[in-house]
């Protein structure tokens, strides 16, 4: 069984909507327990986190990057950082603004960055945009084209009617494209590295 922290900050529930459809993803793979943490509570008790196989960080683009409530959560990780305990776990990251772009790629780099100082192995997003295989583009899965991570993108008014089909689809795949990666991972690339260092 592998534990997944779904990890998020949500002002207004549009990323909480997304990171409610990623944990439902990763949660249809089997042998996987997924767990929806909010960002600011996790900052707390930032050792929780040794307890996880896995993390799904989820965090607005404010700005060009993460949001001060997910900074925060970050930020409370540097004993963690001192001592690597997190050292060898698998992470992925997915981002929600309401442009297109929007600068989302800023905040993938920031948590892709965060995941490489702490010696975690990232995930990217390899589902191929659907819209070049004929798919409506609002249908489309990664219908964005964000490799290094998910972005979604959500119009204004409420979360429940703020996404496109095509990007409720995509966090779903997303997530059990997390899952199914770190069931084949996790375990493996210790073995390998022990050996190429012996």
């Amino acid at each position: 069984m592998k534990k997944i922290a779904v990890i998020y900050h949500s002002a207004h529930g549009h990323t909480a909507h997304i990171a409610r459809h990623v944990m439902d993803g990763a949660a249809s793979v089997p042998n996987t327990e997924v767990y929806l943490l909010e960002a600011e509570e996790l900052a707390k008790t930032p050792d929780a986190l040794v307890g996880f196989d896995g993390y799904l960080l989820g965090s607005p683009t404010y700005l060009g990057g993460v949001s001060s409530q997910f900074k925060a959560f970050m930020d409370a990780t540097g004993r963690l950082w001192r001592t690597q305990r997190l050292k060898g776990k698998l992470a992925a990251g997915f981002t929600v603004s309401s442009l297109p772009a929007g600068d989302k790629q800023s905040t993938l780099l920031s948590m892709f960055v965060f995941c490489m100082q702490h010696g975690m192995l990232w995930a990217g997003n390899p589902i191929l945009p659907e819209q070049h295989a004929g798919v409506p583009y609002e249908e489309a899965a990664n219908r964005l084209g964000s490799w290094a991570g998910l972005m979604a993108q959500a119009a204004h008014g409420g979360a429940a009617d703020a996404f496109t089909k095509g990007d409720i689809k995509t966090a779903r795949m997303f997530g059990a494209n997390f899952a199914a990666t770190l069931h084949r991972v996790d375990g493996v690339a210790p073995r390998r590295l022990q050996g190429a260092v012996a």
